[in-house]
Protein backbone atom coordinates (compact mmCIF):
# COMPACT_ATOMS: atom_id res chain seq x y z
CA UNK A 1 0.00 0.00 0.00
CA UNK A 2 1.10 2.99 -1.14
CA UNK A 3 1.11 6.48 1.91
CA UNK A 4 -0.51 9.22 0.85
CA UNK A 5 0.05 12.31 0.09
CA UNK A 6 0.78 15.66 2.24
CA UNK A 7 2.35 16.62 4.79
CA UNK A 8 -0.98 15.00 7.39
CA UNK A 9 -0.99 12.00 5.56
CA UNK A 10 2.78 10.88 5.39
CA UNK A 11 4.05 9.39 8.77
CA UNK A 12 7.07 11.06 9.46
CA UNK A 13 9.77 11.57 12.47
CA UNK A 14 12.15 14.18 13.22
CA UNK A 15 15.13 14.65 15.39
CA UNK A 16 17.38 17.37 15.82
CA UNK A 17 20.94 16.88 17.47
CA UNK A 18 24.05 19.15 17.62
CA UNK A 19 27.34 17.56 16.48
CA UNK A 20 30.19 17.19 19.27
CA UNK A 21 33.47 17.31 18.80
CA UNK A 22 32.88 13.33 19.63
CA UNK A 23 31.21 13.10 16.34
CA UNK A 24 34.21 14.69 14.50
CA UNK A 25 36.26 12.11 13.40
CA UNK A 26 38.72 13.73 10.31
CA UNK A 27 40.94 17.09 9.73
CA UNK A 28 38.98 20.04 10.11
CA UNK A 29 36.33 18.31 12.82
CA UNK A 30 34.38 16.89 10.06
CA UNK A 31 32.26 14.55 11.52
CA UNK A 32 31.55 10.75 10.05
CA UNK A 33 28.71 10.21 7.60
CA UNK A 34 28.16 6.91 9.55
CA UNK A 35 27.01 9.26 12.60
CA UNK A 36 24.25 10.49 10.34
CA UNK A 37 23.27 7.42 9.12
CA UNK A 38 22.66 6.65 12.91
CA UNK A 39 20.41 9.18 12.85
CA UNK A 40 18.03 7.95 10.81
CA UNK A 41 18.22 4.37 12.17
CA UNK A 42 16.79 6.58 15.42
CA UNK A 43 13.97 8.20 13.13
CA UNK A 44 13.53 4.72 11.44
CA UNK A 45 12.71 3.12 14.98
CA UNK A 46 10.79 5.82 15.95
CA UNK A 47 8.32 5.18 12.77
CA UNK A 48 8.07 1.53 13.58
CA UNK A 49 7.35 1.78 16.99
CA UNK A 50 4.65 4.19 15.90
CA UNK A 51 3.35 1.80 13.21
CA UNK A 52 4.11 -1.50 15.09
CA UNK A 53 4.60 -1.01 18.98
CA UNK A 54 8.09 -2.60 17.77
CA UNK A 55 11.63 -1.32 17.15
CA UNK A 56 11.87 -3.33 13.95
CA UNK A 57 15.22 -4.05 12.17
CA UNK A 58 16.78 -1.85 9.20
CA UNK A 59 17.29 -4.36 6.79
CA UNK A 60 18.89 -2.24 3.44
CA UNK A 61 19.65 1.19 2.77
CA UNK A 62 18.88 1.67 -1.33
CA UNK A 63 20.60 4.85 -1.95
CA UNK A 64 23.04 7.15 0.44
CA UNK A 65 23.88 10.64 -1.19
CA UNK A 66 26.20 13.14 0.94
CA UNK A 67 25.61 16.27 -0.26
CA UNK A 68 27.61 18.49 1.76
CA UNK A 69 29.76 18.70 4.67
CA UNK A 70 28.79 18.34 8.94
CA UNK A 71 31.43 19.75 11.39
CA UNK A 72 31.52 19.40 15.04
CA UNK A 73 29.14 22.42 16.39
CA UNK A 74 26.68 21.50 13.58
CA UNK A 75 22.93 21.51 14.27
CA UNK A 76 21.62 18.41 12.06
CA UNK A 77 17.55 17.60 11.77
CA UNK A 78 17.22 14.00 10.27
CA UNK A 79 13.78 12.81 8.82
CA UNK A 80 12.75 9.86 8.20
CA UNK A 81 9.47 9.76 5.75
CA UNK A 82 7.50 6.58 5.60
CA UNK A 83 6.74 6.20 1.98
CA UNK A 84 5.31 2.47 1.37
CA UNK A 85 4.17 -0.11 3.74
CA UNK A 86 4.08 -3.78 3.36
CA UNK A 87 2.66 -6.56 4.70
CA UNK A 88 6.28 -6.76 7.17
CA UNK A 89 8.62 -3.83 4.96
CA UNK A 90 8.70 -0.05 5.59
CA UNK A 91 10.10 1.74 2.53
CA UNK A 92 11.04 5.15 3.95
CA UNK A 93 12.68 8.15 2.93
CA UNK A 94 15.27 10.20 4.65
CA UNK A 95 16.87 13.70 4.84
CA UNK A 96 19.53 15.33 7.28
CA UNK A 97 19.54 19.11 6.99
CA UNK A 98 22.22 21.67 8.62
CA UNK A 99 19.84 24.08 10.91
CA UNK A 100 22.92 25.71 12.38
CA UNK A 101 26.10 26.17 11.34
CA UNK A 102 29.23 26.46 13.70
CA UNK A 103 31.38 29.31 13.22
CA UNK A 104 34.63 28.34 14.38
CA UNK A 105 36.40 31.20 12.02
CA UNK A 106 34.55 33.90 14.26
CA UNK A 107 35.36 32.57 17.46
CA UNK A 108 35.15 28.55 19.05
CA UNK A 109 31.25 29.33 20.50
CA UNK A 110 30.33 31.21 17.39
CA UNK A 111 27.39 29.56 15.55
CA UNK A 112 24.86 30.82 12.82
CA UNK A 113 21.30 30.30 12.25
CA UNK A 114 20.57 29.17 8.73
CA UNK A 115 18.19 31.40 6.83
CA UNK A 116 17.55 28.02 4.91
CA UNK A 117 18.48 24.74 5.87
CA UNK A 118 21.53 22.89 4.03
CA UNK A 119 20.48 19.09 2.84
CA UNK A 120 23.73 16.87 4.50
CA UNK A 121 22.20 13.56 3.10
CA UNK A 122 20.01 11.97 1.51
CA UNK A 123 18.72 8.48 1.52
CA UNK A 124 15.85 5.58 0.67
CA UNK A 125 16.01 2.32 2.85
CA UNK A 126 13.53 -0.35 4.14
CA UNK A 127 13.31 -1.51 7.87
CA UNK A 128 11.23 -4.79 8.46
CA UNK A 129 8.83 -5.62 11.34
CA UNK A 130 9.13 -9.85 11.84
CA UNK A 131 5.04 -9.97 11.90
CA UNK A 132 5.37 -12.00 15.14
CA UNK A 133 6.85 -8.73 16.35
CA UNK A 134 3.96 -6.66 15.14
CA UNK A 135 1.45 -5.47 18.21
CA UNK A 136 -0.76 -2.76 15.79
Amino acid sequence: MAVGEGLNATPRAIVRVRMSAHDAHYGGNLVDGARILALFGDVATELLIRMDGDEGLFAAYDEIRFLAPTYAGDYIEAEARLVHVGKTSRRMEFEARKVIAARPDIGESAADLLDAPIVVCRATGTCVTPKEKKRK
